[in-house]
């Protein structure tokens, strides 16, 4: 039983349910709650974002559930096994921040040590190798000594050695920390051919724009709380706000306060508020009694990154 945590989690990749981590500091002014009683799955097959300021605990869940610090309550596994067994760690690839490889190796050197301890047979180190070295735009410098690498060298042959053994599952750390935008771009690339090869990536990153671009969907943590997991759709949209395109010229239109309001008329038509997702259709019948043109009804939406401060904001105050 300890082995096996439960059927349903097995039908996702990762589960965590009602972690808290503790870490203890022996001083009187307390201990440090890293990780507060959070709850989240990730299926099989997406790219999952974890955002959060520094210390929300995005680091301390991946230590977690890679075995590096023991939970002090709750559950996680990877693949329907516990961190403590090591099994749940053999389709998993690491990139963790910070690295700190053997400098004195070169990035072919790495690599090639890194198959040796999957276990992997010679000719598949060397071919997998090969072909990494291509995907991540390291070719020419494989034979260089990491010491010489710049930052954005080193975050690509991370990568790489992360990928090594095909993985099921990546756990990135700022995956592209360090990186020009050229590389960022290539990066997302090989990030999506995974995603498209059915494998799951959970990706930490404080570049809210690269996440937009690339999650499925995402978790944003604060002060080792969950505040809000969804897809970057249902996070990026405005609640019940519509921008409509219409050739609307000086006309308009009256809603009753208990379905929404026009929140302004504009160049290209008008943005409503409702109160309700179905009140979108008296704004249309509305439109078309005064026979006006209707080109596109869309949800109004945000970046990543202004979700990501208000829902930040919403809960400093809260505490306040």
């Amino acid at each position: 039983m300890e082995d096996e945590i439960a059927t349903s989690a097995a039908m996702n990749i990762i589960d965590v349910e009602d972690l808290t981590k503790v870490y203890e500091t022996g001083f009187r002014k307390g201990n440090i709650v890293a990780l507060d009683n959070v709850s989240l799955s990730i299926k099989q097959g997406e790219i999952f974002g974890l955002l959060g300021p520094n210390g929300a605990g995005k680091t301390t869940l991946f230590k977690v559930l890679l075995g590096v610090t023991q939970l002090t309550s709750g559950m996680a596994a990877i693949s329907g096994l516990p961190p403590s067994n090591p099994r749940s760690r053999q389709n998993v690839g690491y990139l963790p921040e910070n690295h700190r490889f053997p400098d004195h190796q070169t990035g072919l050197g790495l690599l090639e040590f890194t198959g040796r301890l999957h276990n992997m047979r010679q000719a598949d180190i060397d071919s997998r190798t090969d072909e990494l070295l291509e995907v991540v735009g390291m070719t020419r410098w494989a034979g260089i000594k990491i010491r010489k690498y710049s930052k954005g060298m080193a975050q690509r042959i991370g990568l790489a050695q992360a990928l090594i053994a095909e993985p099921e599952i990546l756990l990135l750390d700022e995956p592209t920390d360090g990186v020009d935008p050229v590389g960022k771009i290539e990066i997302r690339g090989v990030l999506e051919k995974v995603r498209d090869e059915g494998k799951s990536i959970v990706l930490n990153s404080h570049l809210l724009s690269e996440v937009e671009s690339v999650a499925d969907r995402v978790a944003i943590l604060s002060k080792g709380r969950l505040l809000k997991v969804g897809s970057v759709d249902l996070l990026t949209s405005r609640r019940n706000q519509y921008e409509v395109e219409a050739s609307i010229g000086n006309k308009h239109i009256e809603l009753p306060p208990e379905m929404g309001k026009v929140v302004a008329y504009t160049k290209q038509g008008l943005i409503v508020e409702l109160t309700e997702e179905k009140h979108i259709n008296h704004v249309i019948d509305q439109l078309r009694r005064k026979d006006v043109a209707i080109r596109s009804v869309k949800p109004m939406k945000v970046s990543l990154e202004q979700s990501f401060l208000e829902t930040i904001t919403e809960d400093g105050e809260k505490s306040a």
